[in-house]
Parts: structure tokens; sequence; C-alpha cells
């Protein structure tokens, strides 16, 4: 599987990397409350979700992804299994990023960790999803966590033999965990790594989750993934067919003498590599466009106007303020809303009833101070294009 870092195009795809950089950290800016950017964390990680599981020819609505979180399963038996799958997902990153922020020393590249996130996800899944099938049609039941013990044929690929994806894994971990490895290489080794796991191929099943999955965790590594306010999915779903077209060319065999000194094509893995930056910069732009506050409070505003026509309008102007602070600050004093909304206590008491009531603030305790609360019911007004309806793919 060599090159694993590709030699063209390198000025391109460190101009890339400047820019994700850059344009990743400025996010953090646009939303001033930690709680409301772990708030909008939380529905990125269902939009992650959502497309990932879309990329393998699953979809599941919004409303039934958090439905399932809550354990509220559909009786379709396939609308049932896409919100297993879904919430799955969203189980195992919230783990990894957790474990990962109290495990700073485990290696992301390791066999050790891409196994357990492997076995975290089919762990969650009920027993009928846990199966296979060989690359002779013979159904086989999957492992969660183990290394694939039967051989496979993914398109024109032929993946390693499964006697010798120990070594490759061994491979894999001591390149990308290679202190060598500078600082400024690692969203380019990222984008390669993403592409010689799937190559790889190691388990049975559930390699492009895994590998989406494995690139998350390196983001979080590199601190380039703004707290989690951006997700690589999204991209990599709205441009399916370029996805598949550049894992493709990037499983080439060397392509003659200017084509690096690897096996495979370093041509073929640069221009892979070219396509996912490209791609993760796009979506980091794209929550840049969502995530600024006076557009933000915009989209809250016309929500309330939109959606609550039965408030009086100075109701409504009184609810967007203290929804803007929101943004703004951790935590609101219940005693500061009348002071926010220009009311007297006793009206106050009222419209935070009605906030808390409609699902737009929540409280850890009757009488705790408030906190902006997001939900599926304000995603098509207040964050728009976070989720939309593609056709289903799978490579």
């Amino acid at each position: 599987m060599e090159p694993l870092l590709p030699a063209s195009r390198l000025s391109e795809l460190a101009e890339l990397s400047c820019e994700i950089l850059r344009c990743s950290n400025r996010l953090l800016e646009y939303i001033p409350s930690h709680t409301a950017r772990r708030g909008i964390a939380h529905l990125v990680r269902g939009m992650n979700s959502y497309y990932s599981n879309l990329i393998e020819g699953h979809k599941t609505l919004p409303r039934d992804i958090e439905s399932a979180l809550q354990s509220d399963f559909s009786d379709k038996p396939t609308e049932r299994d896409n919100q297993h799958l879904a919430a799955a997902h969203i189980q195992v990153e919230e783990l990894m990023r957790e474990r990962l922020l109290h495990e700073p020393e485990w290696s992301i590249h390791s066999p050790e960790f891409i196994c357990w996130v492997h076995r975290e996800f089919y762990q969650r899944l009920p027993d009928h999803l846990q199966f296979t099938e060989t690359h002779r049609g013979r159904q086989q039941r999957l492992q969660p966590g183990v290394l694939r013990d039967h051989e496979v044929t993914v398109g024109a690929h032929q993946p390693p033999a499964s006697s010798a994806l120990p070594e490759f894994m061994r491979r894999f971990e001591q390149f990308y965990s290679s202190k060598t490895l500078p600082a400024t290489s690692q969203l380019m080794a990222l984008a390669a790594g993403h592409h010689r796991l799937a190559w790889i191929h190691p388990f049975g099943d559930g390699n492009g989750r895994v590998a989406r999955l494995h690139s998350h965790a390196w983001l979080i590594r590199c601190q380039a993934d703004a707290g989690g306010l951006w997700t690589i999915s999204r991209g990599l779903a709205r441009q399916r067919q370029g996805y598949y077209l550049h894992l493709r060319t990037a499983d080439q065999q060397r392509q003659g003498d200017f084509d690096g000194r690897g096996n495979l094509s370093d041509r073929g893995l640069a221009e892979f590599c070219v396509f996912f930056l490209r791609s993760m910069l796009d979506q980091i732009e794209f929550m840049s466009e969502l995530l600024q506050l006076p557009a933000l409070v915009s989209r809250i505003e016309a929500h309330l106007h939109l959606h609550h026509g039965d408030w009086s309008l100075k109701k409504r102007e009184q609810a967007a303020r203290v929804l803007r602070e929101g943004l703004i600050v951790d935590e609101i004093e219940r005693g500061r809303v009348s002071q926010l909304a220009g009311i007297s206590d006793t009206t106050a008491r009222g419209l935070i009833h009605r906030l808390m009531d409609e699902g737009f603030m929540t409280s850890t305790t009757p009488k705790g101070p408030l906190r902006l609360r997001f939900s599926t019911k304000v995603l098509e007004t207040w964050f728009p294009k976070l989720y939309q309806d593609l056709p289903l793919g799978t490579y």
C-alpha cells in the first residue's frame, strides 16, 4: 500500500491544510457560549451519522434518529434497522470523543483502537445486522472488532488477504503514528490514511463507517474539528460519485516511472487527498455561514414569526432576545430574563415556561439557570440545509 503519503501536489495540499486549520479555529469564535456550542455539536453528530449512513445506502430522518436515541424505534423493520445504525454511530462517536479526551496517549492508528471502534459500533446493533457476505456470496456472521478471516472483493479492488491483515495494520500504525511525521502534514496524512484504511478493508463489513469515524478521531487529535462543529461525512455524501471515483483512482497501481516509487499510484493518492481536503474546507465554510451570530439570530426570529404566529409580536420579540442571549452566555439566571426581555418578573416567569414548553430552553432543576436547547423542531429554520435529501449509494 505504499506510498502512505503523496509526494506530488504538496504545495496545494499544504495551502489547503493551512486554510482548513484557520477556518476551523474561527468557527469557535462565532458562537461565544460553550453550552450552545455543545448543543450544536450534538446536532452535528446526528448529521454526521445521517450522512455516513447515507453513503452506505441507509437513510433515516432526523426526527427518527432523535427517537432512536430515546429507544423509541419504528414498527417497520427497515426503518427500525436504519434507526439502530444511526443511533450506534452517534453513541460510538460520543464515546470515542470522551475516551480521546481522557486518554491522550491512546494511539488512534493502532489496530486496538480501530478494532475498538468497529466492536463498539456492531455491539450496539441487533443480532440480524451482524452478518456479512464473502466474495463467494456466502452469508457469514460478523465478529465485532475482529479482523476478517475471509477474502472479499470491493468493486474492482481486491483487498489484502486475510492472513496479511495484521501486518498491514501494523504498518499503518507504524507510519501514521511516527514522531517524524510533522504536525504540518497531519491533515494530508489524515486524507491519505482514510484511503489506505479503506484499501486495507480490515473487517467483513462496516469499513466505510470505521474509516470515517477514524478520520473524525484524527481531527479531534489535531484539534481541527472545532469541538465537533463540522463533519466531513456531509461533504463526502454530497459528492458521493466523486468520493467513489477518487477512492478507485487511489486504488490503482503505479502508472510508470513518473508516478512515485511505491506499489500504488502516487498521483492517484495525491488526487484523493486534494479532493478530501477540499471537501473538508467546503464543510467548514458551510458551517461558518450557518453559525455567524447575526444571521443565526435572524433565523431564530424568523422561526418565531413563522411557527408561533399565535404569540403576540411583543412576545416573539421578547423570546428572541432571550434566545439570542443563550447563544452568548453559557447559562441565563432566571432573574435576568425580565431584564433581557424588558418585562416584569411575573411576565418573565410566564415567558420562561413558554420557552421551556416549546423546547427552546432547558434547565437541570425547576428553579435553576436556563440553557439554550437545540431540537429537530428547529433544524429547518435555524440550520437550513444541515440535512439534505440525497440519493443513496454504496462503495
